[in-house]
């Protein structure tokens, strides 16, 4: 499987996929186990249905896609499944990249890249080097990310400004927090799409989905595809977004 060429938005914009789409990718080991696999096969399987979504967001118009790779609370599975995650990651991006690249996709990783593996780091220094003039598609993956652990840099950053004499405490507000998140200069998500059935964030863009709609489907990620993808954005449009006012607002 490979990704296409990313196609413009669609013409009727009542109806165009929200701007930025971010998906909780649940579900690779109890699909696998449900079916008798290993749980290294429904990881394998859980990278082509990233691949059939990075394409199908291009086709539908989306302009931010982000993805939950591996969280920071993910290296307490078995050392195994963490081992074939890796490979498959690494894999991933050898055999993606050029496609990607070619294809207009705009690659950013968001994450803890402290005591990574050199080689993860070195691809992952690659995809976004590669990758960082290209405006069709930004695909955002996060990788060895925790939305506290963000929030608590992003803290961290501003105390050591606000202490080194750089920055008036009285002035911190919002927008300073927002330009200290890995997620800067990006739009927050309007779309937070969770598969498996679980209804919590798990933390994922803790900041940033404060005015997000939520969407759970009933499937497995290795099922998910353009089907489920559209009948999120159908269920998106259904929802009234009034941002804490009284009346809904139009999206930006």
């Amino acid at each position: 499987m490979s990704i296409s060429d990313i196609a413009p938005a669609p013409a009727d914009e009542d109806r165009a996929a929200p701007a930025h789409v971010a998906i909780i990718m649940d579900g690779n080991g109890r699909w696998a186990t449900a079916r008798g696999l290993p749980r290294a096969e429904g990881h394998r399987r859980g990278v082509e249905a990233l691949r059939r979504a990075v394409r199908n967001a291009g086709e539908l118009g989306i302009k931010v896609l982000t993805l939950y790779s591996f969280s920071t609370e993910n290296w307490s599975r078995p050392e195994q499944e963490i081992n074939d995650l890796m490979l498959l990651i690494k894999r991933f991006v050898r055999e993606d990249l050029a496609k990607l690249h070619e294809a207009g996709v705009r690659v950013r990783i968001i994450g803890d890249r402290e005591g990574l593996d050199p080689e993860i780091l070195r691809l992952i220094t690659e995809a976004e080097a590669l990758t960082r003039d290209n405006d069709k598609l930004t695909l955002v993956v996060a990788f060895n990310y925790g939305g506290r652990q963000e929030i608590v840099g992003a803290a961290r950053a501003i105390a050591a400004e606000a202490a080194a004499g750089r920055l008036d405490p009285a002035s911190i507000d919002a927008t300073t927090i927002e330009a200290h998140l890995q997620t800067t200069g990006l739009p927050d998500p309007d779309l937070v799409i969770r598969t498996s059935g679980e209804q919590r964030l798990s933390n994922f863009l803790l900041w940033q989905s404060a005015y997000a709609e939520f969407v759970v489907l009933p499937i497995y990620w290795p099922d998910f595809d353009r089907a489920a993808l559209e009948e999120a954005i159908e269920e998106f449009h259904r929802r009234e977004r009034r941002f804490g006012g009284l009346t809904a607002r139009a999206r930006a």
